[in-house]
């Protein structure tokens, strides 16, 4: 790296997401259920979920406070110095309500407009991932690498599933016409933490519709600098609309039937 601001913007993002990470992780109440006597377990995960961005966006203010900042629990500042922070201070929330380990905390960098760093910690799996643009893509300290390619019908492909009943109707009727075509399909409830997958060569591919610019800013990064390919539908960047980082080889049959099978609309 030799722009010097990367370094920075790196270990900002690493210890902000640490100390994130360490307060849900200890902060939850070990039964959700006994926890809530005033208060439902939903509500409870939602405190948890405003502190853990407070934290966030407070440790990065005491540190360029003049960065920019978008976070999925309404933290939203212009900023002058063309840095922005783009912030999921708990993405699986379902997951973290249910004690399930597959959450993290998402934390990217852009610089006008491009995202130059991105942090995934997932503390319960006691791995960080991390990436800076040009700089290649690590968990832990070990390098990362997404798979060599297989044939389609032998990717092992994960997908996420809208909360809407009549959006997730449809997608499942997506992913039920793909999985002739695939090894099989996977749904961890994290896109941050599919996308890292991809990276780890864990997964062959990740594709879903829905997510908001904090759901993949850190992920698609981490994705990218491990040798994955991402997008969208055709000729179009990951968005709301459609997202699917997957190893060269994979990327582009996977979008064509994606494309085929109407995955880019509800």
């Amino acid at each position: 790296m030799t722009d010097p601001l990367l370094p920075e913007l790196l270990e900002l993002a690493l210890e902000a997401a640490r100390r994130a990470g360490a307060l849900l992780r200890d902060g939850r109440p070990a039964d959700l259920g006994v926890a809530a006597t005033k208060s439902s377990p939903i509500d409870i995960v939602t405190e948890m979920d405003i502190a853990a961005e407070k934290l966030i966006t407070g440790f990065l203010a005491e540190h360029r406070p003049d960065d920019g900042v978008l976070g999925e629990e309404g933290a939203a500042t212009e900023g002058s110095s063309g840095i922005r922070w783009v912030i999921d201070p708990l993405d699986g929330t379902v997951n973290y309500l249910y004690g399930l380990p597959t959450w993290a905390v998402s934390i990217a960098a852009e610089r006008d407009g491009e995202t130059v760093v991105g942090v995934v910690e997932a503390p319960m799996r006691r791995e960080t991932y991390r990436a800076v643009l040009g700089g290649g893509a690590y968990a832990n300290d070990v390098a990362l690498r997404c798979r060599p390619a297989p044939p389609l019908d032998e990717a092992l492909v994960s997908t996420g599933f809208n909360y809407v009943a009549t959006v997730r109707t449809h997608q499942a009727d997506v992913a039920q016409r793909l999985i002739p075509r695939l090894r099989d399909i996977r749904r961890s409830g994290s896109a941050a933490i599919d996308l890292s997958d991809v990276a780890a060569g864990r997964l062959d591919g990740y594709y879903e519709r829905g997510l908001s610019p904090w759901d993949l800013a850190a992920g698609d990064l981490i994705a990218r600098e491990a040798g994955a390919l991402t997008g969208g539908r055709p000729g179009r960047v990951p968005s709301g609309e459609l997202t699917i980082a997957a190893s060269p080889g994979v990327f582009e049959p996977l979008q064509a039937l994606l494309e085929d099978f109407g995955a880019w609309h509800d």
